[in-house]
C-alpha cells in the first residue's frame, strides 16, 4: 500500500522557465507553493490538509474538520487549516446502499 499525506492551497503564483541551455525546466514560485508544501509536511498518512482559501469555494462539496491555525515555516501569518474527511458525493452514495 502507498500511504502519503497531501497539502493543498490556492493563491497567486509565478510560473516560468528556469535554467540554462541544455538544462531547462519549469518552476512555480510564490507563497502559495510554500503553503502547500508546508501543509503536506504536516499531513499524516492518508490525510489531506487544505487552507481556508482553497476550501472556501468548495465547502459544499466536502466534509471537513478544523485543524486550527498552523504556524508554517517561512510564512508571516498562521494558516487556517482543515482536514478533508470525505467528499459529500461519497457520503451520499453510501447512504443509498
Amino acid at each position: 500500500p502507498l500511504d502519503f499525506g497531501a497539502g493543498v492551497a490556492s493563491g497567486f503564483a509565478t510560473i516560468g522557465g528556469a535554467g540554462a541551455d541544455g538544462c531547462w525546466d519549469y518552476s512555480i514560485f510564490g507563497t502559495v507553493t510554500n503553503t502547500a508544501s508546508r501543509l503536506c509536511g504536516h499531513a499524516k498518512q492518508g490525510q489531506i490538509l487544505v487552507s481556508k482559501r482553497f476550501l472556501s469555494p468548495l465547502r459544499d462539496f466536502f466534509d471537513v474538520e478544523p485543524v486550527g491555525d498552523l504556524a508554517l515555516k517561512g510564512l508571516n501569518r498562521t494558516v487556517c487549516t482543515f482536514n478533508v474527511l470525505r467528499s459529500r458525493e461519497d457520503a451520499d452514495e453510501r447512504k443509498g446502499e
